[in-house]
């Protein structure tokens, strides 16, 4: 009878820190007005004008994108009457991704200015232009977390580990990039964006042989 090969398997996390260097904004108009057209074109000129400002401040055509392009009637219940509508709310957003971190408080500062009292800000993520380098470093630390594992429970059982069977690499692990800090600076009309660190988690599975 052939003796079943023994083995170990293990699994291992590990993290990495970097600064982030993109900041993707989320800004939405909306614009409330009497009749459909009102609403409609009125939006659009707000639209417009945050556009111009963001690339008035160096933000690229292709870091800014539109999306949710809606326009709705707004009703009212009256005893009596049912309902009525009361106005017309078109709205929009858009999708801006901002590479130089530094000039953020100015680039958001323009949209609102741009965009007045009918700029809604959705919020803001901050995460890497190109995330590699520090997947590569958690990829790193998580099989550096697994072998150490590995080699502990190896010498536990007085064997030693001999060559990798399978290894698998868990999807779905990194971790949640936090949401830039809204600081207000010393100016009344802006804030600062505090970047900080952002997290990017890696987790693996290892079948070892069991030498000895």
């Amino acid at each position: 009878m052939t003796e079943t090969p023994r083995s170990i398997a293990v699994t291992g996390t590990g993290s990495a820190e970097a600064a982030p260097d993109l900041l993707t904004l989320s800004v939405g108009v909306e614009c409330r007005r009497e009749t459909v057209a009102e609403a409609y074109s009125d939006a659009g000129a707000r639209s417009a004008a945050v556009t111009a400002a963001l690339r008035q401040h160096g933000v690229d055509n292709a870091d800014m994108a539109t999306s949710g392009l809606n326009v709705r009637a707004e009703v009212n219940w009256q005893e009596g009457r049912g309902q009525t509508v009361t106005g017309y709310l078109a709205s929009s957003t858009l999708t801006i991704r901002i590479r130089e971190l530094s000039a953020s408080s100015q680039i958001l500062a323009a949209a609102v200015a741009a965009g007045g009292d009918d700029v809604r800000l959705n919020g803001l993520t901050l995460g890497f232009a190109d995330a590699s380098a520090v997947e590569a470093r958690a990829r790193e630390a998580a099989w550096t977390d697994a072998r150490t594992t590995a080699e502990h429970y190896a010498a536990l059982s007085g064997a030693a580990l001999g060559q990798v069977v399978s290894l698998t690499q868990h999807t779905g692990f990194q971790a949640p990039v936090p949401v830039a800090k809204l600081q207000r600076a010393a100016s009344a009309e802006s804030l600062s964006v505090e970047a900080g660190e952002s997290s990017v988690t890696a987790t693996v599975g290892v079948v070892w042989e069991l030498l000895g």
